[in-house]
């Protein structure tokens, strides 16, 4: 099923979404990769403020290219989900909302999406450049020595992603396996 959302997102909106489901994000979703993650969770450990409240935002596991003239960013495509895995589960407790990457997740990681009524979205890997279309503007926040893996607040207008894990626990790359297999 299509769905349009804004984002950011309470916990009313994620129940609505289910694994499978065509949603297009519209609103405010922050970058962060692996080095902003482990800045952040540092922080958390030293009892500090982070860049941006997590609750109820978005993540989207991305460090773009280059922006062209005339564009607010480059190519944008998700980067690899489980490489944060270690961080998720701290800043799902903290009431983040939705994390969008591609691949798998930990069983650490489903369990904090659960437990907080969240949902972990896939992006298309390898369509960057197309992806970049639906991101009006971005700013870098935080974090800017870290380059292209600073954390940006992104504008972004019906954002094309596909529910993996729902708030209820299920997962499409399991559930799909079984339906190729009964076909």
């Amino acid at each position: 099923m299509d769905r349009y959302i804004t984002a950011p997102f309470d916990t009313e909106t994620v129940k609505e979404l289910h694994s499978g489901d065509y949603v297009y994000i519209t609103g405010t979703v922050y970058t962060a990769r692996d080095a902003a993650h482990k800045r952040m969770y540092e922080a958390l450990e030293q009892n500090k403020e982070l860049p941006f409240q997590m609750e109820n935002n978005v993540i989207y596991y991305m460090g773009p290219s280059p922006a062209r003239e005339g564009r607010p960013i480059g190519s944008a495509g998700p980067t690899t989900a489980s490489r944060m895995d270690k961080y998720a589960p701290s800043l799902l407790d903290l009431g983040l909302k939705g994390m969008i990457g591609k691949g798998k997740r930990s069983d650490a990681v489903k369990q904090a999406i659960v437990r907080n009524g969240a949902v972990y979205f896939a992006a298309v890997g390898g369509a960057g450049a197309l992806l970049s279309k639906s991101i009006l503007r971005s700013e870098v926040i935080a974090y800017d020595d870290l380059g292209t893996e600073a954390i940006r607040k992104l504008e972004v207008k019906d954002f094309p992603v596909i529910v993996v894990i729902d708030a209820q626990g299920n997962n499409l790359y399991e559930t799909a396996i079984e339906t190729y297999k009964e076909i």
